[in-house]
């Protein structure tokens, strides 16, 4: 390598991990994310296919958790999964919504408007590609007719909450707040994900499955918002 090559290379590589720019650090991170979540959903969906280890341990965990359900966990594991279904959820991100709106962050609210809907098509989508039935039980704490994987509801907090801890994490000087708001987030996520599994609403695949497709979807939106955001700003700083 010429030192020519050698110093256009330094050059891309330093521009790609620059905070500013249209196609800075922002969006290398939202790619390497995209990248790791594609590639950890490739290998769940391929373990779910082909009924392997991961299947019978899938099985037999759903059976655990149906035989051993006890109260009062059973009624709050149900709260949690009924607050976080359609009509939970989709309160939930208007709320998120004008928030926004009345913040003034238009481009997070564009993220809102763009993350949930699509992630839900997307899971509908997956959901009929793959047709896997859901866990059956003798005596389900839980029915459902719909397909299994992967899970809506876990999608549907994953998007949410990372939605919020992304926002929090961009925009607080303050480490501690940072911190504090993605361990949230993913504490909510995993009651949520937990919550399924213990119900025997699904299986744990299937909410693993959802949180890497969400978490590359959630990626994809926030890393074009923001290069849009970015590109209108040094446009108007021409």
């Amino acid at each position: 390598m010429n030192q020519t090559m050698y110093s256009r290379l330094l050059r891309f590589l330093a521009a790609r991990l620059t905070p500013g720019g249209e196609f800075g650090l922002h969006l290398t991170a939202g790619l390497a994310l995209l990248v790791s979540a594609v590639a950890m959903f490739r290998e769940i969906a391929e373990a779910v296919g082909e009924q392997d280890d991961v299947a019978r341990f899938d099985v037999h965990l759903a059976e655990w958790f149906n035989t051993h359900a006890f109260e009062p966990l059973t009624t709050i594991m149900l709260a949690i999964t009924h607050s976080h279904g359609i009509v939970g959820m989709s309160i939930a991100s208007s709320l998120l919504a004008l928030w926004f709106w009345r913040r003034k962050a238009q481009y997070w609210l564009l993220c809102v408007v763009i993350a949930a809907p699509g992630g839900m098509l997307i899971n509908v989508l997956l959901k009929n590609v793959y047709a896997r039935p859901r866990p059956m039980f003798e005596e389900p704490l839980l029915t459902l007719a719909t397909y299994s994987f992967p899970s809506g509801h876990t999608a549907a907090s994953t998007l949410f909450y990372g939605l919020i801890a992304s926002y929090i994490v961009t925009t607080s000087p303050s480490w501690r707040r940072r911190c504090t708001a993605m361990v949230a987030a993913a504490i909510m996520v995993l009651l949520v994900a937990f919550s399924r599994v213990y119900l025997g609403a699904h299986y744990v695949s299937d909410v693993l499955g959802a949180m890497a497709y969400s978490a590359g979807w959630l990626a994809v939106c926030i890393a074009a918002v923001s290069t849009l955001r970015r590109r209108r700003l040094a446009r108007r700083d021409e």
